[in-house]
């Protein structure tokens, strides 16, 4: 019988199946028992981690950048507040698509391509993610209207009220308070990224650049809740930002008007200093230009127009402009003469109309010979060398006196260096040395050079700011207070690291009475015979109620030749001579000590003499009080 044919083996399938089901479910436990780990890991081990990203997704934080600080004038005007501003801003993570985005507002709103390119810089400078960027600012009610039609199709993309810098003065107190301006890549590179946190603008010039840590303020954050299109739903928690200082300087903003209408609109300018404190009352440079137009960033037609100008309004004439001081030096000279014993009161000069070296035939040439074809002073001492500025008298001086005795005594009231305490654009002039013309030009110090430096002309350079501290030096007999703008509101002395400088106690007080006695002649002394006058009583002397102590100067933007005669006809204006003006008054208790500078103006006494007067009027004359005590004063 034959045997049946097995087709299958059903213990040995049943084995397999069996062995099958055992490591797939040992497979299905493992994968099991790794899910739980992983569950574990992710939900228990790691709940911290995890629970803190969630937040991040769910939970932001953002600076609240702090309120900057205002600055006043002594009497409590404001020269610098904060004003509110529509910006419009885009955050990266919230917007779908950029190049779409932008596109749109480009439409929408007249972007240009400058505006496009700026905000491709910010967003490149932007720290730290969901950090919004600002593409426009000040964004008008029409633009905002605009806008919100098409905000809808637009996410992360909003209208931002921030606070900006606004100087409500204006030109007036720009070369005075200075200014902010945006935050560039060179300063993002060097401020911390922290304490400027959601803050778009840092002080660049002036007292806003010195006492920028003091008006910053701290920041502030606050936690808020957002939704899935990153909209802030509601805020969590906050840590409110601390504002900055508010700062008062001496400047008096009646006063700066007053200086800024009596200079008109001629280039120039004024600095006025409260002797007692070196307190700075008024700062002029003219022209100048708005400040507000800086603050959120100004079109390149209307910079390009500023910074091309030959008036250049740009610069800060009081400050950075460096100019031969003219004869507004000889007191200084006088009374460097008397204490070195180079002169006396009584030594005489004959005056001719010029000077000559010994050994040379080179003149040097009197303003009297040139100006009028008279000739000169005839014998002259001191006090009429000073009230009438007679460079003969002078040149003499300064040749017996040499160049290393000039040099000691002008560095005693501030030429050659920087003493502004508060004002980082200031700058130290030039008081020539041997040294330095050894250095500088590889030549020798000539005889003829020391004849130049005694009516204030040659390489010597000063500022209207230095010329204005000296002057003050001089009305304090001696006394040193540096220049400075801070009131009250911050530390100032401390941190400036300008030169200090001692006062001057080595002038006796019979020499201090004959150099400033004949100062006062310069205003007062008048009714004379022609050559006998004060060179500006007849501009500003004869109506003044008070006793005003000045001196004149001139000085020259190019050379003449020998045996040339200066002709103001036929220069070109902007080749004609500074005109100068120094002064301070009341004499006998100085509250205002000045130096006029008009560019290309001609004579000081006629042009520049008549601003100082009109400035001075308001400082001492503007109310009745006032008026009333100085003529008491004068009447001492």
């Amino acid at each position: 019988m034959v045997e049946p044919l097995a087709l299958k083996d059903h213990t040995w399938e049943s084995r397999i199946f069996f062995e099958r089901i055992v490591v797939g479910f040992g497979i299905l436990v493992v994968l099991t028992l790794f899910l739980v780990a992983r569950f574990f890991y992710l939900q228990i081990v790691q709940y911290d981690i995890y629970a803190t990203l969630s937040d991040k997704n769910r939970i932001q934080v953002q600076p609240l950048p702090p309120i900057r600080g205002l600055i006043y004038d002594r009497n409590g005007e404001l020269l610098a507040e904060n004003s509110p501003s529509f910006n419009l801003a885009l955050t990266p993570e919230r917007v779908e698509d950029m190049d779409e985005t932008l596109a749109t507002l480009r439409r929408v709103l007249q972007l240009s391509d400058e505006e496009i390119q700026a905000f491709g810089k910010r967003l490149k400078r932007r720290q730290r993610p969901f950090e919004s960027v600002p593409l426009r600012f000040k964004l008008t009610q029409e633009e905002i209207a605009r806008f919100s039609v098409d905000r809808h199709a637009m996410p992360g993309v909003e209208v931002e009220a921030r606070l900006v810098r606004h100087y409500p003065k204006g030109e007036l107190m720009v070369h005075a308070v200075g200014s902010v301006r945006r935050i560039n890549e060179r300063d993002a590179r060097r401020l911390d990224p922290v304490a400027y946190s959601g803050t778009d603008h840092i002080g660049k010039i002036g007292i806003e650049r010195f006492y920028e840590s003091d008006l910053l303020g701290s920041v502030g954050y606050q936690q808020v809740e957002i939704d899935a299109r990153g909209r802030v739903m509601k805020i969590l928690e906050s840590d409110l930002p601390s504002p900055g200082k508010d700062l008062v300087l001496h400047v008096d903003s009646s006063l700066q008007q007053a200086a800024s209408d009596a200079l008109g609109d001629r280039r120039g300018t004024i600095v006025a200093i409260e002797p007692e404190t070196g307190g700075i009352l008024a700062m002029v440079s003219k022209p100048g230009y708005d400040p507000n137009l800086f603050v959120t960033g100004i079109d390149f037609a209307t910079y390009a127009s500023l910074r091309d100008s030959p008036d250049v309004p740009l610069f800060n004439r009081a400050l950075q402009g460096q100019y031969e001081p003219g004869s507004t030096i000889k007191p200084i000279i006088g009374l460097a003469g008397l204490v070195t014993g180079m002169t006396t009161a009584d030594y005489t000069v004959d005056d001719p109309g010029w000077f000559k070296l010994p050994n040379n035939d080179r003149l040097y040439r009197d303003w009297n010979w040139t100006v009028t074809g008279l000739g000169g002073h005839g014998q002259v001492n001191l006090e009429k060398a000073i009230y009438r500025s007679c460079n003969v008298y002078f040149y003499s001086l300064a040749v017996k006196m040499g160049i290393d005795r000039i040099d000691d005594y002008l560095a005693l009231f501030g030429f050659g260096v920087n003493t502004a305490l508060d004002l980082p654009e200031a700058r130290s002039g030039l008081l020539p040395t041997r040294q330095w013309k050894e250095d500088s030009r590889g030549l020798p110090w000539y005889p003829g050079d020391t004849v130049n430096i005694g009516i204030g002309q040659g390489d010597m350079l000063v500022t209207p700011l230095q010329l204005a501290t000296a002057v003050t030096v001089v009305a304090n007999r001696g006394k040193w207070v540096a220049p400075r703008m801070l009131k009250s509101g911050s530390d100032l002395v401390e941190r400036s690291n300008v030169t200090r400088m001692d006062s001057i106690e080595l002038i006796p007080d019979h020499v201090w009475d004959l150099v400033i006695g004949a100062m006062e002649k310069v205003v007062h002394r008048g009714n004379q015979v022609y050559g006998e006058n004060g060179t500006a009583w007849a501009y500003i002397g004869q109506d003044i109620p008070y006793r005003m102590a000045g001196k004149s100067g001139t000085a020259q933007v190019v050379g003449i030749a020998q045996g040339e005669e200066y002709n103001e006809e036929e220069l070109n204006e902007r080749q004609r001579k500074h005109a100068w003006f120094v002064a301070f008054a009341p004499v006998e208790k100085p509250e205002i000590a000045l130096a006029v500078l008009v560019e290309n103006g001609g004579g000081g006494s006629s042009v520049a003499a008549p601003v100082a007067r009109e400035i001075i009027d308001h400082h001492l004359l503007k109310n009745t009080a006032a008026k009333g005590r100085v003529v008491a004063l004068a009447g001492q």
